[in-house]
């Protein structure tokens, strides 16, 4: 009896959940009611006297909500204890978590009960989801609400050093769209992103300042995230190589890596150390330590035939220690740590281990497993996968996600990290929002995510009501344009779009896969005039131009081959007739007339995405790297001009019964 009861509850609400608005993450336990409690009649009050954390969940409600200055009814913020604002070594997750909370809607007020200010600020945003219309007319259902994370640490890291330079406001801008889903960890990746005192020509213009560091950990704070330092004390580290007077810290000059028995590195690594713990008040220290490529090329050079694997777990044990030493705790990067197996024992202290996984793959255990065996405390990380992409792989994002996960669940992992990597100088981050936001949602609630659905409750929680449906409609067909091109292009959409569409070898392809890149380029299209009508009809355009910009350049991407297939089909028809009316009319008119021509089409349309790109990237980072980003366009430029030259200048000059030589002769 009591079983058919619960079942009975869950359909129940499942129909109430589909009345009201999606709720990201989806709490433990949801009753709605009959009714709704106006916002405009309730005033915020604390049950005791309010922290300034507290303050904060005021004044968070109160920017988004047009609550009553005074009134009878009230919400009421109740902090039933002290737990702290950020997470700490021990979190637990469950019931009893610091950061679970409820939320009681009834019709004579509203009460939120928390631990904790995290809790309450969670709470907070729980509510902003569950407000139905706007304005005076805003309402809370009348609902019950019981909530907490299902595991402890929720956390995104933010790749600073492989493309462009966020801005201190846009780094701002990532901790509050982060917030919205209760993330409770930013990690800060840095290779030689930060300003380290007596290091003045290290990156001089591609870092941020101790100070601007500093504000964003405030920043953080006040949003219940906390800033960890992520950063790479063994290998990844060129910026610093390259300089002549640390060049004989690496194995390999000018290269990647530090040499474990120089004596130099020691002193060098511990300086940093301090300076980073002085920035970064997190218990948290993430000392990198992974993809060490020269690790085994120089390892009988630079230590004397010692094995690998000990060489670097014997520089981890040196690390560690002097983070230790600081009161921290030391993270790790696993995939050293996975090709040696034999060392994973020796992580002692309390060291994190974190396996990086971006795959799908079918089965993630053989990353977790060896850790667990171990008692090793381990986080995993997944990844956007947008690295070499025109637009996020929505799908490839999602599946790795939800499956390593769910391998990460069986052998209880402590947390996951969310990774966003800019591998490809080109990568703008605010078009991966949606997926940025998937990978934080889904370690809080423990039930996967609702795949289905996921692009419409996004957009109805980050869009106006009239706009939602066009970004959930935009995200759709920039994942299916994504897929069609991948298979069109023959790999990854940002790489394959830059490669030279008239090798022989790839219009053979591009002529197999035709009708991939044709509907590849319709999808892109349809994306397009989503955005644009979204955009229209109130949508954000700090983060729907970015997607725009996707859309239109993948567009491009289906252009390219599309455009030289009829080029290539132009010239082995002029070749056929020896025609100088065929010549003119194929040739002169269609390919490389200055105005409308197919080559002049692709010229603008590098241009243009020159443009839009500069903009969207100037939105997002400091002008560091944009040149250079740039020059890919004006490369992009060049190559279309001097194809339309080369052809112009024979077709000029053709008279009639002439050869017409292969297309692979006008190629620049």
């Amino acid at each position: 009896m009591l079983q058919r009861t619960a079942v009975l509850i869950t359909a129940l609400s499942g129909l109430a959940l589909a009345a009201h608005n999606p709720l990201l993450p989806r709490p433990v336990k949801v009753r709605y009611g009959e009714g709704s409690v106006r916002v405009s009649e309730l005033s915020i009050r604390f049950a005791k006297p309010a922290s300034a954390e507290d303050r904060f969940v005021q004044k968070l409600l109160s920017g988004r909500l047009k609550f009553a200055a005074s009134g009878a009814k009230q919400l009421t913020l109740n902090r039933t204890g002290e737990g702290a604002a950020l997470p700490g070594v021990d979190e637990k997750a469950g019931p009893e978590s610091r950061e679970a909370y409820s939320i009681k809607v009834a019709p004579p007020g509203v009460e939120v009960r928390a631990k904790s200010s995290a809790g309450l600020f969670y709470a907070a945003q729980t509510i902003l989801q569950l407000a139905e219309g706007s304005g005076a007319a805003a309402a809370l259902p009348v609902v019950e609400i019981e909530d907490y994370p299902s595991l402890a640490y929720r956390g995104f890291m933010m790749d600073m050093s492989h493309g462009g330079l966020p801005t201190e406001d846009e780094v701002k801008r990532q901790l509050d769209f982060l917030a919205r889903w209760k993330a409770n960890q930013y990690y800060f990746y840095s290779e030689a992103s930060i300003e380290f005192k007596g290091y003045p020509i290290l990156n001089p213009t591609a870092r941020f300042t101790q100070d601007e560091v500093r504000r964003i950990v405030a920043y953080g704070r006040e949003r219940h995230i906390d800033i960890v330092p992520c950063v790479e004390l063994y290998g990844h580290l060129h910026d610093l190589f390259r300089l002549e007077k640390y060049a004989d810290l690496a194995p390999l000059r000018y290269g990647g890596e530090f040499d474990p028995r120089n004596p130099a590195v020691r002193p060098l690594i511990q300086d940093w150390v301090q300076q980073l713990v002085r920035m970064f008040p997190s218990p948290f220290f993430h000392i990198g330590m992974d993809e060490t490529y020269e690790l085994e090329k120089v390892a009988s050079v630079a230590a004397g035939g010692t094995d690998p694997g000990r060489l670097y777990i014997d520089h981890f044990k040196q690390v560690a220690r002097i983070v230790q030493a600081q009161g921290k705790r030391p993270m790790i990067w696993a995939d050293i740590l996975t090709r040696y197996p034999e060392v994973i024992p020796e992580l002692k202290g309390g060291t994190i281990a974190v396996p990086w996984v971006y795959g799908p793959e079918k089965d993630y255990t053989r990353h977790v497993a060896p850790f667990a065996a171990s008692k090793v405390p381990t986080f995993i990380a997944t990844a956007v996968t947008n690295w070499e992409d025109i637009t996020p792989k929505f799908t490839r994002t999602f599946d790795n996600v939800d499956q390593f996960l769910a391998a990460g669940r069986k052998y209880g992992v402590l947390g996951m990290l969310h990774t966003g990597w800019t591998d490809d100088a080109h990568v703008l981050y605010r078009p991966s929002f949606a997926a940025v936001a998937y990978g934080v949602i889904a370690p809080w609630q423990a039930a996967p995510i609702d795949r289905a659905s996921y692009y419409s409750d996004y957009a109805k929680l980050m869009y106006p009501h009239d706009a939602a449906a066009r970004v959930a409609s935009a995200l759709d067909a920039l994942q299916k344009s994504d897929d069609l091109l991948f298979e069109g292009l023959g790999g990854r959409t940002r790489h394959q779009m830059w490669l030279d569409p008239l090798d022989p070898k790839r219009l053979k392809f591009f002529a197999a896969h035709r009708e991939q890149l044709r509907e590849g380029r319709i999808r892109a299209e349809e994306a397009q005039e989503h955005l644009l009508q979204a955009i229209a009809k109130g949508g954000d355009p700090a983060t729907l131009d970015g997607l725009l910009l996707g859309a239109r350049t993948l567009d491009y991407a289906g252009m390219k081959p599309l455009f030289a297939l009829q080029i290539a089909d132009y010239v082995e028809r002029c070749r056929v007739e020896k025609d100088a009316a065929s010549v003119r009319l194929f040739l002169r008119i269609e390919t490389v007339d200055k105005d409308h021509s197919l080559l002049a089409d692709l010229s603008d349309a590098a241009m243009e995405l020159k443009e839009e790109f500069q903009r969207n990237w100037l939105n997002e980072y400091t002008r560091y790297r944009l040149g250079s980003a740039l020059g890919r366009w004006d490369m992009e430029y060049q190559y279309w001009r001097k194809l339309q030259r080369n052809i112009e200048l024979f077709a000029r000059e053709y008279k009639q019964g002439d050869p017409v030589p292969a297309l692979e002769s006008f190629r620049p």
